[in-house]
This record gives structure tokens, C-alpha cells and sequence, in this order.
């Protein structure tokens, strides 16, 4: 796999929506800041704060209205119910989503949220994995059933426990296996990489 350059100036966004699933949501930002690599994260609504599915109050670094999208390389979705929908709802982010993936920039989902991306029509004959309850509703694509999904400039993860080996990817996408390596042997996660 080539490693795709990631360079300082540019950073990914983990976006924030009332009812999003913390773990999906916090583990990436975690993992990848660990890693090295810069992120915002970026509340949906017009206020900073958000409530995630289990009634966890999280504050965003800053506001979608607010984002200047071509500071990025990747945007990361966090699924969770109704954090999904209330994604999906966001035009600004939907929007970024479509020109991150039509200008070959990282668009990354997990749980529930690539059926975003599938509603899109982002995932027609393309590999991807999602929550198994929401598969229905992944119109077009080949469900994989892996922990984490990459084609292309698409990865997926399946779930909340899910959530390492999907940053993982994403940090293997930037950095390469090795450095994803690293970050996993730093918390000690030895489980399956997808």
C-alpha cells in the first residue's frame, strides 16, 4: 500500500452531532492525535456542545458554519443513533463529503454513518462495511463484514467495537502500517486490524 503524504498544513475533522456514538467519535480522535496527525473536531450545530448517544457532553473544537474545508485532507463521520441522522440532516457537511470524494480526499464512516455515504451514492460497487442492522440501507455496495473497509478514498468501520481497528486504518492510510502499528502497541490493543 502507498502511504499518501499527510502533511502538517493539512488535518482531518471528526464531526460531533447530538446523539453520535462517543466511543466511535473520541476513540478516533484519540488514536489518530496520537498518531501525530492534527484534528478538529467539529460540532453539527450552531453551538459547540453536543450530547452524544448516551448522554455525554462533549465540546467541539469549533462549528461546521465555521470550517474552512480546504485546511483538509479527511472527514470522519461517527455513527450512533440519532447522531447519524442529525449528520445526514447537516448540508454543509453532506456537501463537504461530496467534493471531499470527487476531489479523492479521505471521506472515513463508521457504525450507522456509511449509510450516509451510500445515500450519497458514494458506495455503488464499492467495498465497505457498516453496522450489521443498517447493511439494508447500504444501497449498491458490497458489504464486507470487516472491522474496518478501505477503498479507495472511502474507509468504513463496522461499529463501536469496532472503533480501533477503523482509526487504525485511517492512521495506516496516512502513515503506513508501521506507525498504525505503533499506535496500537501505545494502548495496547492486540486484536484484529479488520
Amino acid at each position: 500500500m502507498t502511504v499518501a503524504e499527510f502533511s502538517t498544513d493539512k488535518k482531518a475533522i471528526v464531526f460531533l452531532a447530538d446523539g453520535c456514538e462517543e466511543v466511535e467519535a473520541l476513540t478516533v480522535v484519540d488514536l489518530l492525535r496520537r498518531a501525530g496527525i492534527p484534528l478538529t473536531t467539529v460540532s453539527v450545530k450552531d453551538t459547540p456542545e453536543i450530547t452524544s448517544s448516551h448522554n455525554v457532553r462533549i465540546i467541539a473544537d469549533t462549528i461546521v458554519s465555521k470550517v474552512n474545508f480546504d485546511e483538509y485532507d479527511c472527514l470522519i463521520l461517527p455513527g450512533g443513533m440519532p447522531g447519524t441522522k442529525n449528520e445526514a440532516d447537516c448540508v454543509l457537511l453532506t456537501e463537504a463529503v461530496k467534493q471531499f470524494y470527487n476531489d479523492g480526499r479521505e471521506v472515513c464512516a463508521i457504525c450507522a454513518a456509511p449509510t450516509i455515504l451510500a445515500g450519497l451514492g458514494l458506495l455503488e460497487g464499492k467495498r465497505a462495511t457498516c453496522f450489521p442492522s443498517c447493511e439494508p440501507n447500504m444501497h449498491g455496495a458490497i458489504i464486507t463484514g470487516e472491522a474496518a473497509t478501505e477503498t479507495g478514498n472511502i474507509i468504513t468501520g463496522r461499529s463501536m467495537g469496532c472503533a480501533i481497528p477503523f482509526a487504525l486504518r485511517i492512521i495506516a492510510h496516512y502513515l503506513g502500517e508501521e506507525k498504525a502499528d505503533q499506535t496500537a502497541a501505545s494502548v495496547v490493543y492486540s486484536g484484529p486490524r479488520i
